[in-house]
């Protein structure tokens, strides 16, 4: 297990050097950032129990998979940053729901929500914000299954809520 640890680290550490754009290491924190959102998650390197490196299907750029213990995977993707599983805990299943997200994700969406709620006061939301909303719940759901402290964003997800619940009643 330790050599798989280390080879993991060995190709963290290639990928995020050329990469810092979207990810950056904290070695002795043993944390990630994502840049995007400023925020970082703890390596559990002690779980860590394989990694992939793949090729992004877009951009033909490799990225990375480590793959944990408890069967959680966090991927580091150009473009993106930390990407993750979304969680349907809170949702339940969602048509539009892709098996891959990252926080960047979370806020393309909630940017399209607000731009509904507040570029078009004048008009009701259409149904598709809802649908934005689930998958940012989701977003957010999965971001702190793999360690993000979300709080703040699900704050800002939550006034956006209850904007879309004034203008439908």
């Amino acid at each position: 297990m330790a050599n798989v640890v280390d080879q993991a680290k060995a190709k963290l550490r290639a990928w995020v050097e050329t990469h810092r754009h979207v990810v950056l290491f904290d070695e002795e924190s043993s944390s990630l950032m994502d840049v995007t959102s400023g925020k970082t998650i703890r390596l559990p390197w002690q779980d860590v129990r394989a990694f992939e490196e793949k090729v992004h299907p877009e951009t033909k750029d490799n990225y990375l998979v480590l793959l944990l213990e408890n069967g959680t995977q966090i991927a580091l993707v150009d473009p993106g940053g930390i990407a993750f599983a979304p969680s349907t805990e809170n949702t339940g299943p969602l048509p539009d729901l892709p098996p891959v997200v990252c926080l960047k994700d979370f806020f393309t969406l909630k940017g399209r929500v607000d731009h509904y709620l507040y570029d078009h006061r004048d008009e009701p939301p259409p149904k598709e914000v809802l649908d934005l909303v689930m998958i940012c719940i989701a977003t957010l759901d999965g971001a702190r299954a793999v360690g993000f402290e979300v709080g703040g964003l699900e704050s800002e997800l939550e006034k956006s809520l209850k904007e879309i619940e004034r203008r439908t009643s």
